[in-house]
């Protein structure tokens, strides 16, 4: 139910796009964006009252433009044909029902993939005489029904030699959803593998299936290529290049560049050429083997390494520029000519530089943190094709877009929300019936929440649905081998959704149940300094909190030194210090000690130990305690001295060297000297154990 203003900006998008695509002479395009134009015109002067079956049709012209388009920049095979889409438009627009809007033509050829910068839009083929009424789910079953692409899967070296192995037999699990073979004879090369997929289904399900099992950069799909192992003739292979003759056909019928087909023009067709559409891909929509490809990097947006960034911070930091400028003169002057007044005007100029470094580090950072609205932004169609393949009735409520977080944590933080969202519609919220058979209404609800608390940012899933069982988790726990005792409290009970292999769903499903993921998504949180809470109500719905740093490149730290080495403790992550007194801390069996703090026994972690600090024998042994806390959980971390408070900037240590336990990153001090970063949620987990 689309306000007056919302209507008449998606009118007017249509019409820009009719005039373009008229313009540089695609007709396709421009036709079909005429018949959403009509639509579109109809229901903004309320002449007719807008259905669900409508915005379903928009939809999937919407996909239907993106496919064509892909065809004209020359990303992807032949173009759908529109036209059965077009007359259902037309007839809905004049009143009649679908069914009547003529019998459809042939199918499309197949093999349409998705745009590098639309990868979950899945391309459709001709559209049925009789459409399905009100489910965009089955309206995108119907359009894609035949569309069997030919994709390559190269999964990258692991260090489980059988991971891609085990992706095969994941996908051959999942009834209907294609079929799977090596193209390596399972023999790896340089560790990589590499699969051919036949499917329907959308490049970003496929995603969201395999990159739960393993890091989504050790993943790549891509279309079949003519040495990818198909033979000549192979069904899915791509089609053979044209000859001059198809080359002409397909310049005259598309109409490309505003000269087509005229005398002496550069797409004029050559002299004896044959028909059109005598060639064996001729016709509408096809695009020149020959004409120019868009470059883009697979799997990402055009803008994906760009920012838009407004002149006001641009100003800002031309402004801030400028004071750093002076100042550096101004201390660059004092030490050329020493006077009486000198160690007082290098004071304040040091001053004067320290403010003007922390606030243009302050306004950079600014420069890279964008609205959760790009994140967001991506879940309504998508909420609103799931619900309707699961017969499910969801209202989708986001709180807090303009919320922002550094473009680096955005790009890590979609797929784990992607997967949250997923979750709650598909195991979340009942069904019309369940739901009314409770007294709750027919439609369920789904809020998205970004919000500040302090330095971090918390992003929450919430649903009104059936909410977690207690009773069932623990028996499935049980059933896994896992120690799950009737004295957990409630927290430690949900919290029990993250153990691997663990799900509470009946039935193995392209959406969910196959026990991976909520694992992942902690797992991929955790990897961001973040944290993962779960509060549930039985019968009443659940909610995820996800709380991470405003952004990974500069944290606070608090500095800790054992012996003659400092490490930096994320602040966020500590809660208080003390000085420990003999007999403070108790041993337990021999195997670790405990100190009392406030009434609860928390495990000591002496970081000497942890790391093998080498110590002289004239150093005293640390008797500092810090306590610091990470899901729920809190250790006590044993040092020698607290050495201060500041801000680092945090270095990958993965990336420059490589993984080192109970490390997250690095930094520099003002000495030179390098300083490890630890990993809090490692040391606590350690701890416990």
């Amino acid at each position: 139910a689309a306000d007056d203003e919302a209507l008449n900006a998606i009118f007017r998008c249509a019409h820009s796009v009719k005039g373009g695509a008229a313009t540089f002479g695609f007709t396709d395009v421009a036709e079909l964006t005429h018949q959403m134009e009509a639509l579109l015109d109809q229901l903004r002067r309320h002449a007719l009252p807008p259905t669900a079956r409508m915005v379903d049709l928009l939809l999937a012209a919407g996909d239907a433009l993106k496919a064509l388009l892909a065809c004209h920049q020359g990303r992807s095979g032949p173009a759908p044909d529109t036209r059965d889409l077009q007359q259902t438009l037309r007839a809905l627009c004049a009143g009649q029902p679908a069914h009547g809007a003529g019998a459809a033509p042939p199918a499309a050829p197949a093999s349409v993939p998705a745009t590098p910068a639309s990868r979950s839009a899945t391309p459709p083929a001709t559209l049925p005489a009789a459409l399905p009424t009100a489910s965009s789910s089955a309206l995108s079953a119907a359009l894609s029904a035949d569309i069997q692409r030919v994709l390559v899967l190269t999964v990258a070296a692991l260090d489980d030699p059988g991971a891609a192995d085990s992706l095969a037999e994941l996908f051959n699990e999942i009834a209907g959803l294609g079929r799977i073979e090596p193209l390596d004879a399972g023999r790896a090369a340089d560790g990589v593998r590499r699969f051919r997929i036949t499917t329907s289904s959308s490049d970003s399900d496929l995603l969201d299936l395999f990159t739960f099992h393993v890091p989504r950069d050790a993943v790549r799909l891509a279309p079949i290529g003519p040495d990818d192992g198909l033979h000549d003739g192979a069904p899915g292979a791509p089609p053979a290049p044209a000859g001059p003759a198809d080359d002409a056909d397909a310049g005259r019928a598309q109409g490309y560049g505003f000269f087509s087909g005229a005398p002496g023009a550069p797409d004029a067709p050559a002299p004896g050429a044959g028909p059109a559409g005598s060639g064996p891909a001729g016709g509408p929509g096809r695009a020149r083997p020959d004409a120019p490809r868009a470059e883009a990097r697979p799997g990402a947006a055009p803008d994906a390494a760009t920012l838009r960034v407004s002149v006001d911070k641009v100003d800002q930091l031309i402004n801030l520029v400028g004071e750093l400028v002076i100042t550096q003169a101004m201390l660059a002057q004092n030490s050329q000519h020493p006077g009486a007044g000198q160690p007082a005007q290098m004071n304040a100029g040091l001053a004067d530089l320290a403010r003007h470094t922390r606030d243009l580090q302050e306004a950079v950072m600014s420069i890279r943190m964008i609205p959760m609205a790009m994140v967001f932004n991506r879940f309504p169609r998508m909420l609103r094709d799931l619900a309707a393949r699961l017969g499910k009735q969801v209202e989708l409520v986001m709180v807090g877009e303009s919320t922002e977080l550094d473009k680096g944590m955005v790009e890590k933080i979609t797929d784990p929300l992607t997967h949250l969202v997923r979750n709650s519609c598909d195991h979340g919220i009942e069904l019309p019936a369940e739901r009314r058979a409770n007294g709750k209404p027919a439609h369920g609800t789904l809020t998205l929440l970004a919000s500040h608390q302090g330095s971090s940012i918390v992003i929450e899933v919430r649903d009104d649905g059936r909410g977690l069982s207690r009773t069932r988790l623990i028996g499935k726990a049980r059933e896994k081998g896992l120690d799950a005792p009737d004295s957990m409290t409630d927290s430690e009970v949900w919290g029990l959704i993250f153990a691997p292999g663990l799900s509470t769903a009946d039935a193995l499903t392209d959406v969910s149940g196959r026990g991976v993921g909520m694992d992942v998504v902690k797992k991929n949180i955790s990897a961001l300094g973040g944290s993962v809470e779960i509060d549930s109500a039985e019968g009443y719905g659940m909610s995820v909190k996800v709380r991470l740093p405003l952004t990974l490149a500069i944290m606070d730290g608090m500095s800790v030194g054992v012996a003659d080495e400092v490490y930096i403790l994320p602040l966020g992550s500590v809660v208080e210090s003390f000085q420990a007194q003999p007999g403070m801390a108790r041993t337990i069996a021999g195997q670790g000690a405990v100190v009392a703090v406030r009434g609860d026994y928390l495990p000591v972690v002496d970081l000497e130990k942890v790391f093998a600090v080498p110590r002289s024998g004239a150093q005293p042994v640390g008797s500092i305690l810090v306590v610091v806390e990470s899901d729920g959980s809190r250790v006590a971390l044993r040092v020698d001295a607290l050495l201060g408070q500041q801000q680092v900037v945090v270095k990958n240590l993965e990336a420059n060297y490589r993984k080192v336990p109970d490390v997250s990153g690095a930094t520099l001090l003002g000495d030179g000297r390098v300083a490890l970063i630890l990993d809090v949620s490692s040391l606590v987990r350690g701890g416990r154990r």
